[in-house]
């Protein structure tokens, strides 16, 4: 059956939907759903999503979106589509950005505003694999002490793991609960369900709607789409051979290139994996390439 509407785990759609100045209801709404009462967001300003480090050496941090409410806190908000070496750490790393740019010249009490990171995930951490939290869909995370006391409130990282909701239409309860519901399934559904009826979310399907895209964007669309496409069944290829693969002594080949051993598909394969973030010597592991020939790409 046609999409009637955009995937919202593609660049495209996530920032159609949430990173749009005419989006900026939507997003406030969203944000509020995930904040406690006594941080809800009245409104918000779209930044500059580019953050230069110090020198024109220094690594870049690019948001998928970064805003700032009418207190002067700060709020990262990205999709994270599949698994990446050292997640967390870049995640950190890309808060220390919004933290920084508050230094003031000359005389500064070094009062910070709050900063925000929150991340949508379309993959589950493997820490909680073992751990009771396994299951839960939403994680917050603050600095504290070694008796578990909150050592710094003003920096606070949210991290949804999209996989694990898994509740029915029926089942949901909460604001938050309407929009995980919706981000998860909304490429899915072919007309608004009952449980949307107010005025965000019905914005929100007007936005999300194919046949609303101009000319331009649909085929922005279908670039990222493709993107996104490509790059699942790059890491459905990859999950495969960790899980069997490698156990086994032989590798299921992604594509007819893979299966043909043609230098091009291995090198192409190699290519995404490197492109997301998978360290050399499993590419090495999952695509015969010597670390030479990964290295070059």
């Amino acid at each position: 059956m046609k999409a009637k509407y955009i995937n919202p785990f593609t660049d495209f759609g996530f920032k159609k939907i949430f990173g749009e100045e005419a989006s900026k209801p939507l997003l406030i709404d969203f944000l509020n759903a995930l904040l406690p009462h006594a941080d809800q967001i009245v409104d918000l300003n779209f930044k500059n999503n580019e953050h230069l480090g110090q020198t024109d050496l220094d690594r870049k941090a690019i948001y998928d979106i970064y805003c700032e409410n009418e207190k002067g806190e700060k709020f990262i908000v990205e999709l994270q589509k599949a698994k990446q070496n050292y997640f967390k750490e870049r995640t950190i790393y890309y808060s220390t950005f919004p933290i920084r740019e508050q230094a003031e010249k000359g005389e500064w009490n070094y009062n910070l505003k709050a900063v925000y990171c929150v991340g949508i995930l379309d993959f589950t951490f493997d820490d909680y694999e073992s751990e009771p939290e396994k299951s839960e869909v939403v994680h917050t995370i603050k600095l504290k002490n070694q008796n578990g006391k909150v050592f710094y409130d003003k920096l606070t990282f949210i991290y949804l793991e999209m996989p694990n909701f898994k509740l029915s239409e029926s089942e949901l309860k909460t604001r938050l609960d309407k929009w995980l519901y919706f981000i998860k399934h909304l490429e899915d559904f072919q007309t608004i369900p009952a449980i949307f009826s107010d005025e965000i979310f019905n914005q929100a399907f007007e936005k999300a709607e194919l046949a609303k895209l101009a000319p331009a964007d649909w085929d922005k669309y279908e670039y990222s789409l493709k993107i996104f496409r490509d790059n699942k069944a790059v890491f459905d290829y990859y999950d495969t051979a960790i899980d069997g693969a490698f156990v086994e002594g032989k590798l299921k080949g992604f594509n007819s290139g893979i299966l043909a051993g043609k230098l091009e598909g291995k090198l192409e394969i190699a290519r995404n994996l490197k492109t997301l973030g998978i360290d050399v010597e499993m590419i090495s592991k999952s695509t015969g390439l010597t670390k030479e020939q990964i290295e070059k790409l």
